[in-house]
Parts: structure tokens; C-alpha cells; sequence
């Protein structure tokens, strides 16, 4: 028993959620009969309608990523001055976040928006799915309706090289599974991964190797369905970049931040330390309301000595 089972047992089993799961089974249904896709191929197809339906948030979580970017040093200088009292520290940095305007959840939204899926796939590849691919072991009539089983290899329930999408994979497929998912879990990460921090950075790095603890047990089905949003995110991730620039790095004081559509420039670390030093060369001669630099007199400068024209050495 997994934790989603420990949560269903927790909250009177599958009850609470069961409109869910019968709602993304009936579109799983759908894409199955009416396109005429095979079940693995239904559930990829699934997870591209589900990333495309959550677009809008997830142009709201790179906005998000680009203002923690811009105000990363000034973050960190409150951080600094309340290292003493976090408590203090806290009530500073939401006092901080509201008077920027910035959620910083925000970025959390598009992974949280398709957890409801994954939940829905994870008991449709136990129960409904099941009945549906090997309706000879699990449909009505069958003493496995109630508990349906594991359809094992048949020419419905297999995909490629994985045997059964409605059991756990083993040997060669659990390995290739492993190998794709720490691979597309971890690139997927550092593509969306804006902290220069070295600690998260091994974080971030570390958590799909611990995850696979978890996804081991899983329906080999729920890890074609990881697997696809993981190549979702990162060729969304490459689009981004090639066609916006990566995040642009924190604003010189006064300067207007630009939209998320104008550009997005690394926030990494630069040899000036927060890169103020670059906007600054940049912004100082636009922002001045004229040609001059700033820090100019506004005395005209002298004007050069002429120079003494040569004597031909004819007299007139």
C-alpha cells in the first residue's frame, strides 16, 4: 500500500474523488474510441490536452519566475538584516511580496493544476481502465469486476516495450522506465530552475533520484503519463529560450522591469556579482532625457585652442 492509497483510506476511499476519476475517464474513453488510439497513446495524447488546457498558468508561472528573478538582491538583503529573527523575517518578506505584487506560489500552479489528473489515472489504471482493456478478466460477469486485477501482456494493455500499463513494470521495462524518468525529471528541473543557490541546485538535482522509490510502485501507464509532461515541459522550456531569451537578471534601482514577452535574460551570477553593473552601462545614456551621459556639467566644455596657421615665408 502507497501513500495515495493511505490518502484514499483516509478520506472514505475513492468517494470524494470519484467524479474526477469519471470525468478523465470519460475523455481517456473518448480519445480511446472515437480517434481509434491504442491505450498508451490515449494516455499520452491526455497529458498533451491537459498541458495545453494549462497554458494560461503556466505564462502566470514564468511571469512569477522572472519578478523573484528581478528581486532576488533585494530579498536577499532582507533575509540578511532579519538572519537573526525569522520570525521577523518572514513578516518582512510577505510585507515584501505584497508591496511588489508577487505570488511566491505562483510558480507552484502549473504542478499542482495536474495533480488531480495524476490521482484519476493512478485509480483509473486499478479499477476502470482495467475493466475496459481486458474486459474477459475484469468485466461485468467476472468474479474480478469488483477487484480488478492486472490485464497482463495482451495485445491491448502493452505499449512499446512495456508489457502491462495496468500493473507495475519490472525487469527490462522498469529499468528503461527509471532511466527516462530520473532523465526528463531531472533536465525539466534545471530547465525551470531559476536559483543560483548551490544547495538547491543539489536539491532539485536529488529529488528524482529519491523519487523513484515512490514511482516504482505505480501502474507503469502513470509513468508514461510523468514521462510525457516531463518532455511537455521541456520543450516548452526550449521554445522559451530560443524564442524569449532565458530569465534576464535583477534591474539596476529604478529601472522599469519588462513585460514577459519582451525578453528574458539569464540570473545567473556574473564576475560584477548581481549583475546590476550591465543594466547600469546599458540604462545610463536612454534614461537620461539626452544625448549626454549622466554626471556631466551642465557648463558647455571649452572650446579647443586653435591652432596657429604656418608662415609660408612668401612676403606679400
Amino acid at each position: 500500500m502507497n501513500w495515495l492509497n493511505l490518502f484514499a483510506d483516509a478520506h472514505g476511499g475513492t468517494a470524494v474523488i470519484q467524479p474526477l476519476i469519471d470525468f478523465f475517464h470519460a475523455i481517456l474513453v473518448f480519445i480511446h474510441d472515437s480517434i481509434g488510439f491504442g491505450w498508451g497513446f490515449s494516455i499520452i495524447f491526455l497529458t498533451i490536452l491537459v498541458r495545453a488546457a494549462l497554458l494560461p498558468l503556466t505564462f502566470k508561472q514564468f511571469h512569477s519566475m522572472q519578478r523573484m528573478a528581478h528581486l532576488q538582491p533585494e530579498m536577499k538583503k532582507l533575509q540578511e538584516k532579519f538572519k537573526g529573527d525569522k520570525e521577523r523575517m518572514n513578516q518582512e518578506m510577505m510585507k515584501f511580496y505584497r508591496e511588489n505584487k508577487v505570488n511566491p506560489f505562483a510558480s507552484c500552479l502549473p504542478m499542482l493544476a495536474q495533480f488531480p489528473v495524476f490521482i484519476a489515472l493512478y485509480y483509473m489504471l486499478q479499477s476502470d481502465l482495467r475493466r475496459d482493456i481486458c474486459p474477459e478478466k475484469n468485466g461485468p460477469g467476472s468474479p474480478n469486476f469488483d477487484s480488478p486485477i492486472p490485464c497482463g501482456s495482451t495485445g491491448e494493455s502493452s505499449f512499446f516495450f512495456i508489457p502491462d500499463l495496468t500493473d507495475k513494470a519490472t525487469g527490462t521495462a522498469l529499468v528503461i522506465l527509471i532511466v527516462l524518468y530520473v532523465g526528463s525529471q531531472l533536465f525539466s528541473t534545471l530547465l525551470m530552475s531559476t536559483t543560483q543557490d548551490k544547495t538547491q541546485r543539489y536539491i532539485f538535482m536529488a529529488l528524482p533520484f529519491i523519487f523513484v522509490t515512490f514511482v516504482i510502485r505505480f501502474p507503469a501507464g502513470l509513468l508514461v503519463y510523468w514521462i510525457t509532461t516531463n518532455l511537455w515541459t521541456i520543450v516548452q522550456q526550449v521554445i522559451i529560450k530560443k524564442r524569449l531569451g532565458p530569465l534576464r537578471p535583477p534591474l539596476a534601482e529604478g529601472e522599469k522591469p519588462p513585460s514577459l514577452f519582451d525578453s528574458f535574460r539569464t540570473a545567473t551570477a556574473t564576475g560584477g556579482g548581481d549583475g546590476k553593473s550591465v543594466s547600469t552601462k546599458v540604462k545610463g545614456p536612454v534614461n537620461s532625457g539626452s544625448n549626454e551621459p549622466k554626471g556631466r556639467p551642465a557648463s558647455p566644455p571649452p572650446a579647443p585652442p586653435k591652432k596657429k596657421k604656418k608662415r609660408s615665408g612668401r612676403k606679400r
